[in-house]
């Protein structure tokens, strides 16, 4: 049977909202076709043209994966991770009645799954609250996501689950700095996507398989992803 592709990843631009902590990135014209006709290249009638981009950001814009090392100084950094961590079978859960700010708990957790149809069992979960939808790419984008309480958190580690993806900057409210969610993924050794996007085209399709795998930086921290997902 034929697969579809759904493309989970945020388009990398220019100034692009970021995590309130971080800068924005930077991609700009670097040479363009009309600047390298001047070096000649090629052949007479058929010249050889090209272009490129210089693009500076940090490892936590747009779709990306934290590494271990992001909150745990002792963490293994992305370039030592199994690639097996950022693919796998994968469920969608539909908790779009959560609001903006809002909090992911265990009773969320737990309807979302019995609505999926399917026991999470190992499976990499993915949270779509609708939030992107609603407030890309404007400001609210960076400072009103919904809290993955600790609880929550906790439910997904006990069935197995070691990997998670959330819309938004992060699985933390911006409106508090204690990130009690990132530090029990430290504690626990798992870890998140964060900013997927079009989280609503995998509801109601049971199992599927998704990846978000990093470059494969030296030391890094986290890392941009293509992420997308393969339904049968």
């Amino acid at each position: 049977m034929a697969q579809r592709v759904i493309d989970l990843s945020l388009t990398i631009e220019d100034n692009m909202p970021a995590h309130k902590l971080f800068q924005r990135p930077v991609v700009a014209l670097h040479m363009s076709h009309e600047s390298t006709k001047a070096q000649s290249l090629g052949v007479p009638g058929d010249p050889m043209t090209f272009q490129t981009n210089f693009i500076a950001m940090l490892d936590h814009v747009g779709t990306h994966v934290d590494a271990y090392r992001h909150v745990n100084p002792k963490g293994a950094p992305v370039d030592e991770m199994p690639l097996e961590t950022f693919m796998g079978k994968a469920l969608c859960f539909d908790l779009q009645h959560i609001p903006d700010l809002g909090d992911i708990t265990v009773a969320d957790m737990e309807a979302a799954e019995k609505k999926a149809g399917v026991k999470v069992d190992g499976h990499i979960v993915l949270l779509c609250t609708g939030f992107h939808k609603r407030n890309y790419p404007g400001l609210d984008s960076v400072w009103k996501n919904p809290l993955l309480t600790v609880e929550a958190t906790k439910w997904l580690y006990d069935r197995g689950s070691k990997m998670h993806g959330v819309e938004g900057p992060s699985t933390d409210k911006p409106t508090d700095n204690i990130f009690a969610q990132h530090r029990l993924c430290r504690d626990l050794g798992i870890s998140h996507w964060e900013w997927l996007v079009n989280l609503e085209e995998l509801l109601g399709k049971g199992e599927f398989q998704f990846f978000g795998v990093p470059l494969k930086f030296k030391g890094g921290s986290g890392s941009p992803v293509r992420a997308f997902a393969l339904l049968n």
